[in-house]
């Protein structure tokens, strides 16, 4: 079910109303005194988002010095809710130059009843899209002196965008060069016991995309992904090349994606945006290809001495090579005094986070690094519990591979002028929770 918002308010941090809208007569005009009385008053703005007061839900944002509340009578999707309130200060943002505070809700106060009119009908959101809005309504909104952000020009063909079928993208677009960048990003998320057993891994990953292409150009992805190799061989009535296949696990796509043609073909079709884009996201957990492995070894000598050895070795190609390398190994907080040795890169002592920080600017693919240490400790007679071990993080960051396996196969574009198209393709992989246990 959708918002179905009976009112939306603009509030500043004292609760004073700056701007309000009401959409449907379900709600009394008093309701924002409510949220005043049982929410703001008493000071319980951070314990939850969503709360019900006297037969209605309130659904709040706080955005710089502004609250955004839309008041819901109804039983109604509360993740469309704050979907469509980043949504609307992003369109904000984009006629103020950047810029949303209280200021520029006072400057722009005209404005924002007109988009508010445009963008939520009786309740239910409607389009949100600054490229689409500024086609019609052209009027340029009091830019804070800070900004730096260029203006705007309006285009024409308004019509068109608003009622075709293409509505992210606007006719009479013209590049002298015709360039897809596509950009493969993921993050590995890894559980890891210090035997190096994996207890827990998982891969997320989108396909970002900037396009400069002329006209009204129709492209086609094709990925190594196993359901989309079957379907293919399937209806060119020949087996499937042998090669690595994988399962991408809950993609979602950009509304520029044929889903029809998805649904039927399994091939990602798709009229771009111009510009950059996130064409779709996925997760990966089966078959993942780990960049790292780790094999820590601790020892507590007694109750002042400790002696640490960590082995990083990288898994990735020889010919690959990964950038900014950063292995975070928790010390107790009575760390007194350090000694270590490391093969590659530079350590050091953080009190602050009570780690040993070693950073490797670059680390070659099929490789070893170890950090050897040696650690003081205070002797406190007070202290009895023993040390929890918190487990080692590690960050990175790996160009040109896929902890996935995902591939591009091919990225076709065709267009009815049939110029040539220039296409750019990167891998790139990061640590996202990659933590190993001590």
């Amino acid at each position: 079910m959708p918002v179905a918002a009976s009112a939306i308010y603009f509030l500043n941090l004292r609760g004073d109303v700056l701007i309000n809208r009401t959409y449907r007569d379900d709600v009394g005009g008093n309701m924002v005194d409510a949220f005043r009385t049982h929410i703001m008053q008493t000071k319980e703005l951070g314990n939850c988002p969503v709360r019900q007061i006297g037969g209605c839900s309130f659904v709040y944002m706080r955005i710089s010095n502004v609250y955004i509340v839309i008041v819901v009578s109804s039983n109604a999707n509360v993740a469309c809710g704050f979907k469509f309130v980043v949504e609307a200060v992003a369109l904000f943002k984009s006629y103020f130059g950047g810029a949303f505070d209280e200021d520029a809700i006072r400057n722009n106060f005209v404005l924002i009843y007109e988009l508010l009119d445009e963008i939520m009908d009786f309740g239910y959101p409607q389009n949100l899209s600054p490229e689409i809005l500024k086609l019609y309504i052209t009027q340029e909104g009091v830019r804070s002196p800070f900004s730096s952000k260029p203006k705007d020009k309006p285009v024409p063909n308004a019509t068109l965008q608003v009622t075709g079928a293409v509505g992210w993208r606007r006719e009479g677009l013209a590049y002298k060069k015709n360039e897809v960048f596509l950009d493969i990003v993921e993050s590995v998320n890894l559980l890891m016991s210090s035997k190096g057993n994996v207890l827990r891994c998982d891969v997320t990953g989108k396909v970002l995309m900037k396009c400069f292409l002329s006209g009204m150009p129709d492209l086609k992805l094709g990925l190594n992904d196993k359901i989309g190799l079957e379907k293919e061989s399937e209806m060119k009535s020949r087996p499937a090349k042998s090669g690595k296949t994988i399962e991408l696990d809950d993609v979602t796509f950009h509304q520029c994606v044929n889903l029809t043609r998805f649904n039927s073909e399994k091939t990602v079709s798709f009229v771009p945006p111009d510009g950059e884009f996130e064409l779709m996201k996925y997760r990966i957990t089966e078959g993942v290809n780990l960049p790292f492995r780790v094999l820590p070894t601790i020892k507590e000598l007694g109750r002042t001495r400790m002696e640490v050895n960590v082995k990083v070795k990288s898994v990735f190609g020889a010919k690959m090579f990964a950038l900014g390398v950063v292995v975070k190994i928790p010390v107790p907080k009575q760390t007194a005094k350090t000694n270590f040795q490391v093969t590659t890169g530079r350590a050091k002592y953080n009190p602050s986070i009570d780690c040993l920080i070693w950073k490797i600017r670059k680390f070659p693919g099929q490789t070893e690094s170890t950090l050897s240490a040696e650690i003081e400790l205070i002797s406190t007679m007070g202290e009895k519990k023993s040390w929890t071990r918190p487990p080692i993080q590690m960050e990175f960051q790996v160009p040109m591979f896929t902890a996935s396996g995902l591939r591009v196969r091919f990225l076709k574009v065709w267009e009815k002028s049939g110029y040539n198209t220039v296409e750019w393709v990167r891998y790139i992989t990061k640590a996202g929770s990659y933590e190993i246990r001590c």
